[in-house]
């Protein structure tokens, strides 16, 4: 029997029939203790392949986090044969590093303890599965992993691929349209999200899983005005999936009550906190493991880059979803230097970026 809900503690006594438990991993084959895979420069790595049906379980991998090295390398994953990837992320990214830096934060998918980061997402395929690694950065590397799965007999029906998606923009201040609210009060109206980050634009059906979403800014003020918007299937400005601001999404309120300490719970957290007057690095996570957006053609899934789009920064975010029939690539994740995380007094690290309207 090939169960993806026999995991769970109700479910665990059940004995299953037609599964292999198989690994890939990096261990030292001679015997020895040197059991990571060196990554030269310029280098792809297959950490492993194989044929029929099956489903990864896990994932752990560790390497260092000096020189930006979360953001040197590249996790790309293939299911059935496909051309195109349907993972493409940073591998510090993937495990919700979006920094670049080590930290510890617990969710039910996804964990890390410093710098041993582990994923549980169930990752099923019918005609096989390859994953790589890529350094596409001019130092060497290195990468300890684990990649746990399940072969099976035959195929499990009805099930989804995972896909997981690394973005980043530069978002600058947008000139909205002044008009009454709904105290009618002036302010900025923002009618139609065209202006909004974009976190995940998929074509085909499934279920989006969540996300998520990291921020650098040198702005003072808060910064998580902006709502969250999904156009599913096609369908115009209003969603009917339409939020009230970021820490709402993100299941927090109330400016995350200037809170003095990042958190981190199964389904959602602020796991990285930047300074006090909301300047630097943030991070958030919301997991919709208990209740996933499903469309049957198509998603957009945008949030507001504060009210109305008024606020700028750099904007990073990994979504992760299920789905079948996807025929067009991914977006990719450029170059190094197009994911080198910085600080806002360095904007000349971002190199082909326009920071015109950016303060210095």
């Amino acid at each position: 029997m090939t169960n993806l809900g026999a995991s769970s503690l109700a479910g665990l006594a059940q004995l299953r029939t037609g599964v292999r438990t198989c690994r890939w991993s990096s261990w030292d084959t001679t015997g020895g203790n040197r059991d990571n895979w060196p990554i030269k420069a310029g280098q792809t790595v297959t950490l492993g392949r194989t044929d029929g049906a099956g489903c990864v379980r896990h994932i752990w991998m560790t390497t260092s986090e000096a020189d930006n090295n979360l953001k040197r390398l590249v996790l790309r994953c293939y299911w059935d044969g496909e051309t195109t990837p349907s993972v493409v992320c940073p591998v510090g990214d993937f495990f919700g590093l979006g920094h670049g830096k080590a930290i510890y934060h617990q969710s039910l998918p996804v964990q890390t303890s410093y710098l041993g980061m582990n994923c549980w997402w169930p990752m099923p395929f019918a005609e096989g599965a390859r994953f790589e690694v890529t350094n596409d950065s001019d130092k060497d590397s290195f990468l300890y992993f684990y990649v746990d799965y399940e072969a099976w007999e035959r195929p499990g029906a009805d099930l989804g691929r995972f896909h997981a998606n690394w973005k980043r923009d530069l978002v600058t201040r947008k000139d909205a349209p002044i008009g009454a609210n709904a105290a009618g009060q002036d302010q900025r109206l923002n009618a139609t999200g065209a202006d909004n980050f974009v976190v995940l634009e998929a074509t085909g059906k499934g279920h989006y899983a969540g996300c998520y979403l990291h921020i650098d800014t040198n702005e003072t003020g808060w910064w998580g005005e902006g709502d969250d918007m999904f156009c599913i299937d096609g369908e115009s400005w209003p969603p009917r999936l339409h939020g009230t601001g970021t820490e709402d999404y993100f299941c927090g309120a109330w400016n995350y009550n200037q809170l003095r300490e990042p958190y981190s719970t199964p389904y959602y957290g602020y796991h990285f906190k930047g300074n006090q007057d909301y300047t630097g690095k943030h991070s958030q996570y919301r997991f919709h493991v208990e209740d996933p957006v499903c469309f049957e053609s198509s998603l957009l899934f945008s949030i507001e880059h504060g009210h109305a789009n008024d606020r700028q920064g750099d904007w990073v975010s990994t979504a992760f979803w299920y789905q079948t029939g996807r025929w067009q690539p991914l977006p990719d994740v450029g170059t190094f230097a197009d994911r080198e995380p910085y600080g806002f007094g360095g904007l000349e690290r971002w190199p082909g970026r326009d920071r015109s309207a950016l303060p210095q």
